[in-house]
């Protein structure tokens, strides 16, 4: 057997390199990329095996390691989870600083390969640098805080290791079931160690996106059951985009008449001016997807994991004749659901070819419309608001933002309240404008999420909107931006403070307490000169007082060559209050407060809603 020495790390790299996939019928590599911060730990073995294949598999700077994860996650999933990155730390901070994202990707089934540092193997030198010492475990290291937020973990403690761990890591990034992250924490004395590495191992190999077809009985039970139904509706996951499923799903919605809703995850799975579109769901849905799964007599949830936000915490269709459409069968079992596993795309066309001859009554065709129209009313409204309005409404910045950038547009959030806005009010055209993080809302994720848009698909506008607490908790990737020449559009509403828990916290009967800046412990209020923070990482910026310069700093901010920013200050009390659902947010069961009593009550109310699964 031929054999090639190289360093563990050197193999690595190589292998990486080798890894293909089919994307749009072309051939190209898996791996787009490594994002590093080096320190010891994996400067001086991954650091000089990249370097020497860097103008094979390209590796970048950033300026965080849990804001590089972020951009390489955001990378996978506006792919669609055909292609992914990687991600390589020091042993120690660096390390843990992406445990975060780790749990993000995990949360969001989203594939990435993260090789942190890790300690020495050998133990030759315990404890090195940023070694974390367990007095009856010598085997932990900082990394094991990996194992419960990755799909795939192993640590790297001989060479040949690699032979196995990489394949499996992979195969698991790779598994519509099992996609998640990967972690190979990796020894930083085994990355400089040499071995002889079979060729064989580094042999060029292009992996196919598997398509699991459903069970035949568990297939024409839904069949069934759609036929004997007269109000049926589907809820459309982020299962239905990463199964490439948009054109079947609507086509099948088109053909029966079944309406959709749409999860965070899944919107944009039909335009919003498909005839069947109902809108978001849940907790943050339209009155008009909402109306119908209260009125429904059997909810097809296809590609969801049926999240509190999407079910009204199991009590907007708490009765209803429940479908599971899902890969991982995990998901498809919840709630009580009868099961179909199996691929979106697979099922969606078989199950349109089994109803040729059926279609939803016309009495609910009508009703669909009725229902449309006036939701579509209700966004017009919303989203409007006076050109020399000042502190406007978060949906007021929304339609602003809507009507300054292309239709084709990216919009990318992460968390707060502008997620719940958006979910409602955005109104997404194509395929992969709507790129909201909702499975953790992680606040940060939103400017190094939109960098990593930007590189999926640079053609494309992407316009990153970040409140002031998500903008404050993470920046630094804008620099990283304009460095490597990524162009990003950020709408920053500064309302002040963390607003959408305050006005959670006010909605629970609490009294405004440690959210906004003004209720916060404080001797003297920051004056945030956010535009200024912009301009010192590099970006163009400006800030706005009302929203007609709103709209006239959006022109200027799309004929920019490069990262612009636009800060403009909001109301931290308004919300949409048209659509929404039930959110079981426990509220004390004894207070001194009256308004929290009451919350009590109406929370106790919501509680009976929930879905009976005795």
């Amino acid at each position: 057997m031929a054999t090639i020495r190289l360093t563990a790390a050197q193999a690595m790299v190589r292998w990486l390199c080798r890894q293909h996939v089919l994307v749009d019928e072309r051939e190209v590599p898996y791996f787009a990329g490594v994002w590093a911060i080096f320190g010891h730990g994996n400067v001086a073995g991954l650091g000089e095996a990249l370097h020497a294949a860097r103008e094979v598999l390209p590796t970048w700077r950033a300026h965080n390691e849990q804001g590089m994860a972020h951009a390489a996650i955001a990378y996978a999933k506006q792919m669609r989870r055909q292609r992914a990155m990687v991600c390589t730390t020091s042993i120690g901070p660096g390390a843990t600083n992406m445990v975060t994202a780790a749990a993000l990707a995990h949360v969001n089934r989203l594939p990435v390969l993260l090789v942190p540092g890790d300690i020495y193997a050998s133990h030759r030198p315990d404890p090195v640098l940023q070694q974390i010492e367990d007095f009856g475990d010598a085997t932990v290291s900082a990394n094991d805080c990996f194992r419960p937020v990755s799909r795939y973990f192993d640590r790297i403690a001989r060479p040949e290791q690699l032979i196995d761990a990489l394949p499996k890591a992979l195969a698991t990034m790779l598994d519509p079931a099992s996609c998640g992250p990967a972690t190979l924490a990796f020894c930083q004395d085994v990355q400089a160690e040499a071995f002889d590495y079979p060729e064989t191992f580094f042999a060029h190999r292009v992996w196919h996106q598997r398509r699991q077809p459903a069970d035949a009985q568990e297939l024409a039970a839904l069949a069934e059951a759609i036929k004997a139904s007269r109000r049926p509706l589907i809820v459309a996951g982020g299962g239905v985009r990463y199964s490439l499923a948009e054109a079947a799903l609507g086509a099948l919605a088109e053909a029966t008449g079944i309406p959709v809703a749409e999860t965070q995850a899944g919107k944009g799975s039909l335009s919003w001016q498909h005839p069947r579109a109902l809108g978001s769901i849940g907790v943050t849905g339209s009155a008009a997807a909402n109306a119908a799964a209260q009125e429904a007599d059997l909810i097809i949830g296809i590609g969801t994991r049926l999240q509190d936000f999407t079910t009204g915490s199991r009590s907007l269709f708490p009765d209803r004749k429940l479908f599971q459409v899902n890969v991982q069968a995990f998901d498809a079992h919840k709630h009580g659901a009868q099961p179909v596993l199996g691929d979106a795309r697979a099922v969606i066309e078989t199950l349109h070819a089994q109803l040729q001859d059926w279609r939803v009554p016309d009495d609910g065709m009508l009703r669909h419309r009725t229902v449309i129209a006036d939701w579509n009313r209700v966004v017009d409204a919303a989203t409007a608001g006076e050109a020399g309005q000042a502190l406007p409404s978060d949906a007021q910045v929304i339609g602003a933002v809507q009507r300054g950038v292309s239709e084709d547009a990216v919009v990318v959030c992460a968390a707060g309240g502008l997620p719940g806005e958006l979910h409602k009010l955005w109104r997404t055209s194509r395929p992969g404008g709507y790129h909201v993080e909702y499975g953790y809302s992680c606040m940060g994720y939103e400017i190094a999420g939109g960098l990593g848009v930007k590189m999926a698909e640079p053609q494309r506008e992407v316009v990153v909107m970040v409140g002031d607490g998500s903008y404050l908790m993470m920046n630094s990737e804008l620099a990283t931006s304009v460095m490597l020449d990524r162009k990003l559009i950020v709408v920053l509403l500064d309302n002040r403070g963390f607003g959408c828990i305050d006005r959670l916290q006010r909605a629970t009967g609490g009294a405004g307490f440690n959210n906004l800046l003004a209720d916060a412990r404080h001797e003297v209020l920051p004056d945030i000169d956010f535009a200024a923070h912009a301009r010192s990482l590099g970006a163009l910026s400006e800030h706005v007082a009302t929203l007609g310069q709103l709209a006239d700093a959006l022109g200027r901010a799309r004929a920019a060559d490069r990262s612009y920013v636009v800060v403009i200050d909001t109301d931290p009390s308004r919300t949409t209050e048209a659509g929404g659902w039930w959110w079981d947010v426990a509220v004390p069961e004894v207070s001194d407060r009256t308004e929290v009593n009451a919350a009590r009550r109406a929370y106790e109310a919501g509680v009976r809603m929930k879905r009976d699964l005795s």
